[in-house]
């Protein structure tokens, strides 16, 4: 590392803010380790207070002239930083992969590409937004979407570039400001995605990052009072404070929060299909938020299921997440593989049975975790009822529909849901009878950027994709004109 510009395998990353068009540096900083090997990759800028203020202030000055421009260039513009993005993927994956630790070859094939993806779905959808006019007693009401002003977009470590363009994709083509703050654990991208739009002409001001602990500047942006949207996604308590801190200025928030979403295996599935899709649950090394990790399996076939399952995950490869032969890599920190463990150990010793791991991987060493399934667990121990965000999943079996849909229902989460079934109707009526935001029925992971997304109960709050993220990252509108009255006084 040389000054402020940090080298991830090549790949020069700068580590101040970036802030109104320029960079930042900051008194202190923090240390970004890679969970591959445990190796520094760079020491980060860490915001306060005041480049919190700093950064909304660049929002709040560039926001008028932002929110002017003509849905066509702010397009145009939205497509020019996808470009920017594939040029750069390459380097994206690497840099990403070294930073939180996920497959390389998934950050080049599906990750990064749907990063450019976002930023084209809503430069797209933006320019066909609307909503036909509407008679009221020969009155014209009419609809629009104004533009709400500077948005605080606070991201995940899970999957950082993807899940932050998610964000910062619809707020810019709803015509906001945007200050953007990276999980401290992954950084590296979002400033990378800065170089990108700053390259790709987005005006001075318009998108903001910041970097920073939490607890240190995290209240600082979300209880400004010129914030007008705040979208976090992350665990329940951080959420909560959010939004306490939040509440007096009455800023609207949008929140993607936890999972412990059920996979519903009935006896008439194809087994084979559903212990593909029971093993897929253990990507990203157990961090995705959307992970069936409950495992309802019919009585009937568990058995058969369970000796499947076993023997397929199994083979799965454990290793360097730089190995196209790698199928699980390494989790992001070790205080969440503590937690991790600290879940598996409590479950086993009350009683819980290891099918499969239990436990670190010995032979790799750090933080590495090996993909766990445990079954005779209890419907209200922790191990069922709280997100281990980890590869563990828990097996439980049912004798009948009315019992699958009580125990898939029964946490105080409602992400999604995975259903496999041979029975098409079976299908319909289970699936209404689920608590979730997403359900899946013989698939997993099949996302449309046009489709509603967001969680039930304490999964989160509020709808985005599509129109529905123009609807919160918006003012709506209604005009009514009347029908006369155009001639003036005479």
């Amino acid at each position: 590392m040389t000054g402020h510009i940090a080298t991830v395998a090549g790949v020069a990353v700068d580590t101040r803010h970036w802030i109104g068009g320029r960079r930042v540096a900051s008194a202190a900083t923090f240390t970004d380790v890679s969970p591959i090997d445990g190796s520094v990759l760079a020491e980060i800028a860490r915001g306060t207070a005041v480049e919190a203020d700093a950064a909304v202030a660049a929002a709040k000055a560039a926001f008028p002239a932002w929110a002017a421009t003509s849905r066509e260039e702010r397009a145009r513009l939205l497509h020019a930083i996808a470009d920017g993005v594939e040029k750069r993927l390459e380097d994206l994956a690497i840099v990403e992969t070294h930073d939180n630790g996920a497959l390389l070859r998934s950050h080049r094939r599906g990750v990064m590409p749907r990063v450019a993806h976002n930023f084209r779905f809503f430069a797209d959808w933006l320019l066909d937004l609307g909503h036909d006019d509407f008679e009221t007693r020969g009155h014209t009401n009419h609809v629009s979407w104004d533009p709400a002003g500077p948005c605080v977009l606070i991201t995940p470590w899970n999957a950082p570039l993807m899940l932050a363009t998610w964000k910062v994709a619809p707020a810019l083509a709803a015509g906001n400001t945007v200050v953007l703050k990276p999980a401290e654990w992954s950084p590296l991208t979002a400033s990378l995605l800065a170089d990108i739009a700053a390259a790709a002409g987005l005006p001075d001001g318009v998108l903001n990052v910041v970097q920073g602990l939490g607890a240190e500047i995290g209240d600082a942006l979300t209880s400004h009072n010129d914030v007008r949207r705040i979208s976090f996604t992350g665990s329940v308590p951080t959420a909560a404070r959010i939004a306490a801190s939040a509440a007096p200025a009455l800023t609207p928030l949008s929140l993607e929060l936890g999972g412990k979403s059920p996979l519903l295996v009935f006896a008439d599935a194809d087994l084979d299909l559903a212990v593909d899709l029971a093993v897929e649950q253990y990507d990203n090394a157990g961090q995705v938020c959307l992970a069936a990790t409950r495992l309802l399996v019919e009585e009937s076939v568990a058995e058969e299921f369970t000796r499947r399952f076993v023997a397929k995950a199994s083979g799965i490869r454990q290793g360097d997440p730089r190995d196209e032969a790698t199928g699980i890599g390494p989790n992001i920190h070790e205080r969440q593989v503590a937690k991790i463990d600290g879940f598996v150990q409590r479950a086993l010793a009350s009683g819980a049975r290891a099918v499969l791991g239990g436990g670190p991987n010995a032979e790799l060493g750090g933080l590495y975790y090996r993909p766990t399934l445990l079954t005779d667990v209890a419907q209200d121990s922790e191990i069922v009822q709280e997100e281990v965000f980890g590869p563990v999943l828990t097996l439980q079996t049912f004798t009948n529909e009315d019992e699958a849909v009580a125990l898939a229902n029964d946490t105080r989460f409602g992400l999604a849901a995975t259903v496999a079934t041979g029975d098409r109707e079976r299908a319909e009526r289970v699936t209404a009878r689920l608590v979730a935001g997403t359900v899946w029925v013989n698939c997993f992971f099949v996302r449309d950027l046009q489709a509603p997304f967001g969680g039930s109960r304490q999964s989160g709050v509020g709808r985005e994709g599509g129109t529905w993220s123009f609807d919160f990252y918006c003012d709506l509108k209604n005009t009514v004109t009347a029908p006369t009255g155009w001639a003036g006084r005479g």
